[in-house]
């Protein structure tokens, strides 16, 4: 096994980012990147720098669920600093660029479902995770956490084998984790860059959305919505349409599809 400075240099000669994972920071076993990158930017590290472990033993979610990080994951933060007009985008930024080094990686296509997992054959394939810390209209920081199954097989976790699938799974063969980060990274901060001159990345976003058309229930809190997803908007808000007819404009939930 290589030891994590030879996987830190490994993914450092391959990249071609200006700023993202130029202060990088590679362990094989971390509790949870995002903490470990919450903690960096608070004792002041650059704006780009970048967590990465090979397994998680905490590993979190949206909405305080388990994410399972086993050895051929890739778990992974990245710690920006957005204008707060930006924020919105960043789950757009992080899931394209996820889309993208996918594609070009290992040839698959992949889906969105909103707001924030990519999917190969309705299955999940990758999480994301954003947190943010804002005073006033600065925001200080923020965390963008990304976890991807690689390689491993999907079928060896009974918790997530009828949920989730992996790349070497779909792909029938192993993929290069290091070509998979250096490749995410660049189209990371290709549409971060993008997105602060004013590009409408959302329209990309919204082309990759599986869930739009479809009958689906919305759960934020207590409130549920039904209703037949018709759109998304420039802020990443899923549009809904209820079955009387009227709309709802969801900023954040959790979507299951109802009927098809």
């Amino acid at each position: 096994m290589l030891n994590s400075q030879d996987i830190k240099t490994s993914i450092q000669s391959r990249l071609n980012t200006g700023f993202i994972g130029r202060q990088l920071y590679y362990y094989h076993r971390l509790a949870t990147t995002m903490e470990a990158a919450r903690e960096l930017a608070k004792k002041g590290a650059d704006e780009g720098a970048v967590v990465i472990a090979g397994t998680q033993t905490a590993g979190r979610g949206r909405i305080g669920r388990i994410w399972l990080s086993p050895e051929g994951s890739l778990a992974m933060s990245i710690m920006l600093k957005p204008p707060l007009d930006n924020l919105p985008q960043l789950i757009m930024i992080a899931s394209l660029a996820v889309v993208r080094a996918i594609k070009q990686v290992a040839g698959l296509e992949t889906q969105i479902k909103w707001p924030n997992d990519v999917l190969i054959s309705g299955k999940k394939v990758c999480g994301i995770l954003i947190e943010n810390e804002v005073k006033g209209s600065r925001v200080n920081f923020s965390i963008i956490g990304i976890g991807i199954n690689i390689n491993f097989d999907p079928l060896a976790f009974p918790e997530i084998s009828e949920i989730a699938t992996s790349l070497s799974h779909e792909l029938g063969a192993g993929i290069s984790k290091v070509e998979l980060i250096s490749t995410l990274l660049f189209e990371l901060e290709q549409l971060y860059l993008e997105a602060q001159a004013g590009a409408p990345v959302y329209r990309e976003w919204q082309q990759k959305m599986e869930t739009l058309g479809r009958w689906i229930q919305v759960k934020t809190g207590e409130t549920v919505e039904q209703g037949k997803a018709e759109t998304v908007t420039e802020k990443g808000n899923l549009v809904l349409r209820r079955a009387d007819g009227s709309l709802a404009e969801i900023v954040a939930g959790d979507v299951t599809i109802i009927k098809e």
